[in-house]
C-alpha cells in the first residue's frame, strides 16, 4: 500500500488487515487507527501536543493490579 503525505508532516498507510498507521518524516510509527479519518484527527492530535511541549512519558496512563476480598 502506498504511504500519502498529510499536511506535509506526517505520512499515513493502510496496512494489510484494513488498520491505518501514521509515520512521521523519518519512518517512526505514531500512531494505529481503525479508519483513516482517526488516524489523521489522532496523528494531529498528537504532534500538536508535541510541539507545545506536552510530555509524553509523564501522561502515560499506568495500570494497577488490585483484588476484592470477600466472597462472591
Amino acid at each position: 500500500m502506498e504511504k500519502q503525505l498529510i499536511d506535509d508532516c506526517f505520512y499515513v498507510e493502510q496496512k494489510r488487515y484494513g488498520t491505518w498507521d501514521s509515520y512521521d518524516k523519518d519512518g517512526k510509527c505514531i500512531v494505529t487507527s481503525l479508519t483513516e479519518e482517526q488516524c489523521i484527527l489522532s496523528t494531529r492530535f498528537i504532534l500538536q501536543g508535541r510541539q507545545e511541549g506536552w510530555d509524553e512519558e509523564q501522561t502515560m496512563v499506568k495500570s494497577e493490579n488490585s483484588t476484592v476480598g470477600g466472597k462472591l
